[in-house]
């Protein structure tokens, strides 16, 4: 796995690019004008996209579709902490679909428990807690 990055103003705006050719921009969140997001903002996006594979994989392998995934990730950092990393991160799942309940929470806690890559080295830091709702109830 490889990514390039390059500066592209005087400022704080870097274009990054992997080894397919997917760009990602990033700034400094603090910047007047922030062309991207900012490093902290990926690893926030990073444990939604990878839990977010992890639960649709799951659930197609047992035969099960939802018909839509949406999540809402908060992550919380000590604002006077040098680095500022994150102490906790809480995350909404939100499925919907015809689906079981017990199975759409294995799904989730599978994911989150044993196969995100991300939520695993963000866990050495941050306290990692989630509520999943299917079709509008929490579960």
């Amino acid at each position: 796995m490889k990514v390039h990055l390059k500066r592209l103003n005087n400022d704080f705006h870097f274009v990054t690019t992997n080894e397919r050719g997917d760009e990602v921009h990033l700034d400094n969140k603090s910047a007047e004008n922030p062309q991207g997001s900012s490093p902290m903002d990926l690893l926030l996006r990073g444990i939604a996209g990878c839990s977010g594979i992890d639960i649709v994989h799951i659930l197609k392998k047992q035969n099960l579709e939802l018909t839509n995934l949406e999540m809402d990730v908060e992550g919380y950092r000590d604002p006077n902490a040098i680095p500022k990393v994150f102490e906790k991160i809480d995350l909404q799942i939100k499925l919907e679909g015809d689906l079981p309940e017990n199975k759409a929470r294995r799904a989730v806690d599978l994911s989150l428990e044993k196969y995100c890559s991300v939520a695993k080295m963000l866990e050495k830091t941050a306290e990692i807690k989630y509520e999943v709702f299917l079709n509008g109830t929490q579960i």
